[in-house]
């Protein structure tokens, strides 16, 4: 079951090792390299061995998410996952601890579930470590007052943040609207009173009861020995007792709905939207995979119905659909995105006819090919990839068992248009939609939802498939990519060829072309976009949709000139790439199309307090004259040229420049390295610019600190930004002692100076950072900083952020802190050289400033060799917090409040 998950899982499957089992320790069902074990206390491990990436990911699921909550009590479950964070008797700083080993980590709360994990370089120790980690704050975490009262305001920012978005308050209403009684009517986030006044005594009550082995499931995967794992295991989790409380038993189900409902949400903004949901049933039931099928036939871009209908029509500037499928019945929606000034009432009527009139049009052979094909290529895609697994596993666990991924899988091919229009009737009716008011009727059209048979029933015959995908175990050390690696010249072009034996013989290619100069550039900006954006609207061969199908086919996944492929595919995708490139139509319709969403978008975002900084700080540093490619165009400059664009300034602009008379092609992973160099020399070779070719090179300029405010009135959350310009290029010898800093100060995730400041100390804010920029081949570098809060607590937070600065500046920073920032970078630079695309993207960088990874290499050594004393000096050479220009976009009405 649930088909509608698998374009966003990663999963890769593996060969599984005979073992033997520890005490107490029962070896359950295995499918494709997942084998299930199950403790003495009720905890089921999921092992998942890769040795075909240096990493490992550790997750544990817990099933308990906002619809456990009580009255008074909403948004606790998320609440919740914020205080595991803060420490147990023998991990007090756990922030501090993963950034010391470079892990990637997170958590995250849904309906039905709460999971946690962490991605790492693979080592027994650092494996050995989150085991224990995990194990400990299972049970063990302190869950304190001291840290309620710091995180709840971080928390309430989080929701304040989610308050700026009209799309995400709407949505938030519709479940709140669709539901008399359920708890899928109360958003994850919770509400605001909730979070502000929640007990202690609630949050440790609620921990005790759901955080047990028997309420979780544990999950192992990459590269790892699976016998010693569960050892570790066994030692770390297994030594917890079974608990003896029963878990609360659920009973509430939401009666039919009997009649259309509406609402309507009025706040400032810039964007008119249209919604339109279904309760449909359980993502256990029958119908919930024909219910995938015509999500996708309805809601595709460009290929679906009502993209089709609404947008190639001019009638919408945007479509969507999508479902949230959950335990319970849950939500299918359907949206419109309409231009302001155009009537939406047309559109919902036609969105609204276009949907439950659906089953009355089943879906065609070519619909059932195209929804079949994006769904097996999106769980191929992600059986071949371990490193989200966990995450990805979480919704069908909260389901009821994992195995259900593999069993809709399997069933793909059995669905047919009759089943899927059928189950289409039964529930897109009139009086279980969410839109209208309360109309009396004789006569009803209910939708009736019936009870889900349990996840065991579903699975007792099934039977899963064996593992048949494999690869080498590669190497990411900067030796062994040089080793591997053939650099070379076709034409204009520097080629970067790694060929590697990939898990499903998968294959990244990275082409970057580069023409023209500052002055054929200027005055081209808006055109040289839009017609970027023209590329993949159709070609002399295809139109927009066949396209879309072709690269399907293909199994091109990306964009157009960064994508992923197979081997089986290669030399075809290039054709296509190089074709689409060298042929666009340029069609009439799709470019009103491409004009009504870019501006749609850039309206949007005309009183966003991010979009409003951002916006006003590129501004204020703005030092080229019009019309330069360098300079900024404010928002009614683009709006203005974007109206004033014609067809014809774009083909121009095709003819005059698109070449390949200079660029970089890289390619990493399965491929015969002969037939790739045959395809790019007959598309690309002889392929040249009109244009003569120069880099656009800035420059640094000094700029007079200044303060902005800006007011963005109803908003519930502001943003602080902050910039600093330097004369800094990446080959400057301050440099790698800069990036320690920067680390350590802002960009070290939750464990920074600034995060332990304006969030685990003042919480004052749910999220900022700093940044650092250098140029490679100039010396226009800067260092930024961002961070936001609730309107009223921007003084504070700006105070905070300014004392924190000059602490760095004249206090410098420890040896211990250096000594974290340089595992915590070198473990990620590890991590990103195991990744195909980043290395593909790299040497393309690399080979344009004519580099290697040499030179990688050797910056690592600079990295490692820095002392305290060194960054420190470092930073306060380089940073003047006198100097810093800042941005402040909120609510000034609450501000003063």
């Amino acid at each position: 079951m649930q088909i509608r998950y698998v374009a966003a899982l990663l999963l890769t499957a593996s060969t599984a090792c005979a073992q033997t089992l520890p005490a107490g320790v029962v070896k359950g069902p295995a499918v494709e390299g997942i084998t299930e074990y199950r403790l003495s206390n009720g905890l089921k491990v999921l092992l998942f061995p890769d040795a075909s990436k240096p990493t490992v990911t550790v997750n544990v699921t817990y099933l308990v998410g906002s619809r456990h909550e009580n009255y008074g009590e909403t948004g606790m479950a998320h609440l919740l996952e914020h205080l595991l964070f803060k420490g147990t008797p023998r991990h007090r700083n756990i922030p501090q601890q993963f950034a010391d080993r470079g892990m990637d980590y997170n958590g995250t709360t849904s309906l039905d579930r709460t999971n946690y994990y962490e991605v790492f370089q693979a080592s027994p120790d650092n494996l050995k470590w989150a085991l224990d980690m995990e194990a400990e704050r299972m049970t063990r975490s302190f869950i304190a007052k001291k840290d309620l009262d710091s995180e709840m305001t971080v928390v309430r920012n989080e929701y304040e943040s989610g308050e700026n978005d009209p799309f995400g308050v709407l949505y938030k209403r519709m479940e709140s609207v669709a539901y008399d009684w359920h708890s899928y009517g109360r958003s994850t986030i919770g509400n605001r009173s909730d979070i502000e006044n929640v007990r202690i005594e609630n949050l440790q009550s609620f921990y005790r009861t759901y955080y047990q082995p028997d309420n979780a499931v544990l999950l192992v995967a990459g590269k790892f020995d699976p016998s010693q794992t569960l050892a570790w295991i066994s030692k770390t989790f297994g030594v917890i007792p079974k608990p003896k409380r029963a878990l609360p038993k659920f009973w509430t189900v939401e009666p039919t709905q009997d009649g259309e409902r509406q609402y309507v949400v009025r706040r400032k903004g810039d964007v008119q939207i249209v919604l339109v949901g279904y309760k449909v049933p359980s993502g256990l039931h029958a119908d919930a995979d024909p219910l995938a099928f015509m999500n996708h036939v309805l809601g595709d871009t460009p290929n679906g119905r009502l993209h089709k209908q609404l947008v190639e029509s001019g009638k919408a500037a945007q479509v969507f659909a999508f479902s949230q499928p959950g335990f319970a019945p849950s939500l299918q929606v359907f949206g419109a995105v309409v231009k302001m000034g155009q009537p939406v009432e047309p559109v919902r009527d036609e969105l609204i006819a276009a949907v439950e009139g659906f089953a009355q049009a089943a879906p065609s052979a070519e619909e059932m090919e195209r929804t079949r094909r994006e769904y097996a290529n999106s769980i191929e895609k992600a059986l071949n990839n371990p490193q989200q697994v966990g995450v990805a596993l979480s919704e069908h666990i909260a389901l009821g068992d994992w195995r259900l991924l593999f069993q809709g899988r399997d069933g793909l091919a059995a669905i047919t248009p009759a089943q899927v229009a059928a189950a289409a009737g039964r529930y897109l009716k009139r009086d279980n939609r969410v839109v209208g008011t309360f109309i009396p009727d004789d006569a009803p059209q209910r939708a009736e939802i019936g009870a889900a048979p349990p996840a065991a029933e579903l699975l007792k015959d099934y039977k899963g498939k064996a593992s048949v995908l494999s690869s080498e175990v590669f190497d990411p050390s900067q030796d062994n990519i040089m080793a591997r690696t053939e650099l070379r010249e076709l034409g204009g072009l520097k080629l970067a060829l790694l060929p590697k034996r990939n898990r499903g013989e998968t294959v990244v290619v990275d082409l970057r072309l580069r023409w023209g100069d500052e002055k054929n550039q200027f005055g081209q900006q808006i055109v040289a976009a839009a017609t970027d954006q023209m590329l993949t609207r159709g070609t002399s061969r295809y139109t927009r949709a066949q396209l879309a199908d072709a690269m399907s086919k293909l199994k091109m996944s990306g964009g157009l000139y960064h994508f992923e492929t197979t081997r089986e595919h290669l030399a075809a995708a290039l054709r296509l790439q190089a074709h689409v490139l060298k042929e666009p139509a340029f069609p009439e319709a799709e470019f009103e199309q491409m004009r009504q969403q870019w501006i749609v978008g850039l309206e949007a975002g005309r009183n966003d307090p991010q979009a409003v900084a951002g916006r006003a700080l590129s501004e204020y540093f703005d030092h080229w004259p019009k019309g330069d490619p360098r300079s900024v165009l404010t928002l009614d400059e683009q709006l203005a040229a974007i109206k004033a664009l014609k067809l014809e300034d774009l083909k121009a602009y095709h003819s005059a420049f698109y070449g390949a008379s200079q660029g970089e092609l890289s390619v990493v992973g399965d491929f015969d390295k002969a037939e790739l160099l045959k395809v790019a020399g007959e598309e690309l070779a002889g392929w040249q610019s009109k244009a003569s070719y120069a880099p656009i090179l800035d420059k640094h300029v000094e700029k007079a600190p200044t303060r902005i405010m800006l007011d963005a009135p109803d908003k519930e959350n502001g943003v602080f930004s902050a910039h600093l310009n330097l004369a800094l290029r990446t080959d400057d010898p301050d440099y790698p002692a800069l990036e320690l800093a920067n680390y350590i100060f802002g960009n070290g995730g939750l464990k920074s100076r600034l995060m332990d400041r304006i969030r685990q100390k003042d919480g004052l804010s749910y999220g900022g950072g700093s940044g650092l920029e250098a140029g490679e081949l100039d010396n226009a570098g800067g260092f930024s900083i961002d961070a936001i809060a609730a309107p009223q607590n921007m003084a504070k937070l700006e105070a905070a952020i300014r004392q924190e600065l000059e602490r760095a500046v004249k206090q410098g920073f420890t040896p211990a802190e250096v000594a974290g920032a340089k595992s915590g970078l070198m473990q990620q630079r590890l991590q990103n050289r195991s990744r195909d695309d980043v290395v593909a993207g790299a040497w393309s960088h690399l080979r344009y400033l004519g580099r290697t990874f040499v030179w990688s290499k050797e910056y690592e050594a600079k990295l490692r060799a820095l002392t305290a004393p060194q960054v420190s000096a470092a930073f306060r050479k380089h940073i003047d917090p006198a100097k810093l220009t800042v941005v402040i976009a909120a609510d000034a009405a609450k501000a003063k409040r």
